[in-house]
């Protein structure tokens, strides 16, 4: 017999406990579990300032540290998922520190203003130019 979930039966009551792959990929912070896991595998999630393996346990009230490519993150767990849901639902799964959020911003500041006095090329790449940069590569 088959069930059908609701939305309110995405989110998990707090005794119980989640992988943090299957979190990190419910509360959006990476688009596909693998993703989640492969960060995990490369030391990028810690969890109570320790290296977190996939298969880690996520509980309501911990603190993870998560490094992506939009920056560093501090949160705090407030609910537990493991199905993938709308970003409104998954904004509602953790808290931000505040220390986090201006330390994100004024990382954006500085690679903004990084990016007005990198030089522009005075021309676009020829074709032999293009060959050369995919050689560097390493591609073909």
């Amino acid at each position: 017999m088959r069930t059908n979930r609701h939305a309110s039966e995405e989110i998990a009551p707090a005794s119980i406990s989640v992988r943090i792959d299957k979190w990190l990929w419910a509360a959006r912070f990476f688009k596909t579990r693998a993703l989640a896991a492969k960060a995990c595998d490369l030391g990028r999630i810690h969890s109570h300032e320790k290296e977190a393996k996939p298969a880690r346990e996520v509980r309501v009230g911990d603190r993870l540290r998560v490094r992506t490519d939009s920056g560093e993150f501090e949160i705090e767990v407030l609910a537990l998922s493991e199905m993938r849901g709308p970003a409104a639902v998954a904004q509602t799964l953790y808290r931000e520190t505040e220390a986090s959020k201006t330390a994100r911003a004024k990382a954006a500041e500085e690679r903004k203003a990084m990016q007005e006095f990198a030089p522009l090329p005075a021309r676009r790449p020829s074709k032999r130019d293009r060959r050369r940069i995919i050689q560097f590569r390493g591609g073909r």
